[in-house]
């Protein structure tokens, strides 16, 4: 027998705030239950689990998501998630329209956002 993922849990101030920002990021909802100040949220359909806890975020991530965006560019998809409410930590593009782009959701954990399908292959 083998195990399963059943959810990558997110320890967070507020759980459904941060699963608000990262369900508008993934363009899937949240789960039917899930309301303001609730304990745990999850998004449905993307096995994310956030959970309130009392300790605040101290170090870098020793996990993180790379976003590929599916209908847009990258620097538009990086236009979208600042508006969203995601802030700017480093950004690694380069001249020739390579690299990435570091972005922080509004807890501080750091994610990428690299270049779309269609960018790779033109």
């Amino acid at each position: 027998m083998t195990s399963a993922i059943r959810h990558v849990t997110i320890d967070c101030a507020d759980a459904y705030a941060l699963a608000d920002f990262w369900s508008q990021v993934l363009g899937l909802p949240l789960h039917e239950e899930d309301r303001p100040g609730d304990e745990e949220a999850q998004i449905e359909g993307a096995g994310l689990l956030f959970v309130t806890v009392p300790e605040t975020k101290t170090v870098k991530n020793r996990l993180h998501f790379d976003l590929q965006p599916q209908d847009r560019t990258r620097d538009e998809e990086v236009t979208r998630l600042l508006a969203l409410g995601a802030t700017l930590l480093d950004d690694q593009r380069t001249g020739d329209g390579m690299g990435w782009v570091v972005l922080t959701d509004p807890e501080g954990n750091e994610f990428c956002v690299e270049r779309s399908a269609a960018e790779r292959e033109g």
